[in-house]
């Protein structure tokens, strides 16, 4: 059996023709890796309990947060040495440059350009799950499995669609230091209209912030929908980081 197995999940169809990119740059660096790659639909969510499920009804991006640990346990269980994540609107531009790094299991980074009450831009250094890696025998994915569960089940009120991902992690991480592969990161909206623009106090905020270099991002589907960015506009913003990067 190959040693790393990458999976990436979501509905079928897909609701957007640009994320067809975004997945074939994932498939497209397995393969050159080596990895064993694996797409699955939205039978992922039968891995979570249906009172979690019940309780998310409204917000499948939490169950989704849940049920992406579940799969990587299960392919750990079936006999696979490493697995990661990679969520469907996570694109790898820069392939060569987006290596593993040697430790046990590693999240993505997230440096969230925005402006604050005042107009001014900042920049937030979180963790985020839109990429995820563990090795077998590792001591998180169980604890982290077990922490967003039980956070899920003793919640009475409402949630946030970050509640078990980046806000558990980087709360988590704030405390005990997680490994992150730098690399692998996240691009605000004001930073993808600086790309699209060629330039811009975002983008230069996300550079100065950043330790490395980024060879791949998560391109937000779900706030790029909301921030009314087309089709064209995606395949472009696409397109410039396959040809430059960040």
């Amino acid at each position: 059996m190959t040693a790393t197995l990458v999976i990436q999940s979501h509905r079928d169809p897909l609701p957007f023709g640009w994320l067809q990119r975004c997945i074939d740059s994932v498939d497209a660096w397995a393969e050159a890796n080596r990895f064993q790659y694996r797409f699955i639909g939205d039978e992922i969510f039968n891995l979570v309990e249906p009172e979690l499920l019940a309780k998310t009804n409204l917000q499948t991006v939490i169950a989704s947060d849940l049920a992406r640990l579940k799969v990587l346990q299960q392919a750990l269980d079936q006999g696979f040495e490493r697995v990661i994540w990679c969520d469907a609107d996570f694109l790898v531009f820069r392939p060569d440059d987006f290596e593993l790094p040697a430790s046990d299991f590693a999240f993505g980074r997230e440096i969230w350009v925005q402006a604050d009450e005042r107009g001014k831009l900042r920049a937030y250094p979180k963790l985020h799950n839109a990429f995820m890696m563990f090795r077998r025998g590792n001591a998180c994915l169980d604890f982290y499995t077990d922490t967003a569960a039980r956070l899920l089940e003793l919640n009475q009120g409402g949630m946030s669609p970050q509640f078990i991902g980046p806000k558990l992690l980087t709360a988590l991480h704030n405390v005990a230091r997680f490994p992150v592969m730098e690399r692998a990161g996240m691009l605000s909206p004001l930073v993808i209209r600086d790309i699209l623009a060629g330039g811009g106090m975002a983008l230069d905020l996300l550079r100065r912030k950043s330790t490395v270099a980024l060879a791949g991002a998560n391109l937000s589907s779900s706030l790029t929908e909301r921030e009314g960015f087309t089709e064209t506009e995606m395949k472009t913003l696409i397109q410039k980081l396959l040809a430059v990067g960040v």
